[in-house]
């Protein structure tokens, strides 16, 4: 598939934003929240503004963006409206979660809509991951690992980013290091057991079964002169022909370099900042390659009509 650059950063984004929200709103219902009214409200300013600007990008891709609206209205069927659905929906506990903490306002309901945000991102994040993973055209995407990796990427993004902030508001602990930890090895291990499936996947769909002959069997000539719309779109090939290149790149900015810099604050805690800074640097770029690669190797069954021998 063809990456585009406005989904790329809508799933980066919302995902890092909906991560730090989950962990934020856990830390608050845990009693483990810094007592400090000014990182409560940079962290939960910082997390609802990714989580906007991820929502809002993804409006781009659409032919017509005014009519997005119109997508909330297919939340029986749709994995794509059920996600807006419950985004806006994450909004109201959050944003009154956010006065609470601006306002610095004593009251029993903060519990309540802390639970609320972390369930409303939990879903949010496994709805996106969703959207692709009902798609059964494509082979890369039509498993129950996808959901999983985007949970488990959102989770170790807003844990890093947790632990920046707490850095640099001089909260010392260990909890936030370890949990950043626990988040990146689990968010490796998903994403290794993924590209190991899509490895040993050799297709469900042949040429033969598309045509209904018995193989194996060539393509003489091709049914267009030049490239139309669905070979540029569903016949991306950039991503494929450099995955492995890509992979370790994504692999190594995304979980080895944060890994190693987490475990070096833990180590030279005057240095926490620096370090943690450099973390979510690296695995910014590395969550990006790894987004493009999510995208750009996917393969969809209708390049079999164009001589793809399996999809």
């Amino acid at each position: 598939m063809h990456p585009a650059y406005s989904v790329i950063f809508f799933t980066t984004s919302s995902g890092a934003g909906y991560g730090l929200l989950f962990w934020l709103s856990v830390t608050q219902t845990l009693g483990l929240i810094p007592q400090s009214r000014w990182f409560a409200i940079v962290a939960i300013s910082l997390a609802l503004i990714l989580v906007t600007a991820g929502l809002l990008s993804s409006t781009f891709h659409l032919g017509r963006p005014e009519r997005a609206w119109r997508a909330f209205s297919q939340w029986r069927t749709a994995w794509l409206s059920r996600e807006g659905v419950v985004a806006v929906a994450t909004y109201l506990p959050s944003g009154l979660l956010a006065l609470i903490w601006m306002f610095a306002i004593e009251t029993n309901a903060t519990v309540w809509l802390a639970s609320l945000s972390a369930i409303g991102a939990f879903v949010t994040v496994y709805c996106t991951g969703m959207i692709y993973a009902s798609l059964t055209p494509i082979r890369q995407w039509n498993m129950q690992l996808v959901p999983v990796n985007y949970l488990t990427l959102s989770a170790a993004s807003g844990a890093l980013l947790l632990a920046l902030l707490m850095g640099l508001f001089g909260a010392a602990a260990l909890w936030p290091l370890s949990l950043t930890l626990a988040c990146i090895a689990a968010a490796a291990a998903t994403k290794l057991l993924y590209y190991r499936a899509i490895d040993r996947d050799p297709g469900k769909y042949t040429a033969e079964m598309a045509t209904g002959l018995k193989g194996p069997i060539r393509q003489l000539d091709p049914p267009h002169t030049r490239p139309n719309f669905v070979m540029r779109e569903m016949g991306y090939e950039i991503g494929r022909r450099h995955a492995r290149r890509l992979r370790l790149i994504a692999l190594v900015c995304l979980f080895v370099i944060p890994a190693v810099l987490t475990l070096a604050t833990m180590l030279a805690a005057t240095l926490s900042p620096v370090f943690l800074l450099l973390a979510v640097a690296t695995a910014a770029i590395g969550l990006f390659v790894e987004r493009w690669l999510f995208f750009a190797e996917a393969e969809h069954v209708a390049m079999l009509y164009y001589g793809r021998r399996a999809a």
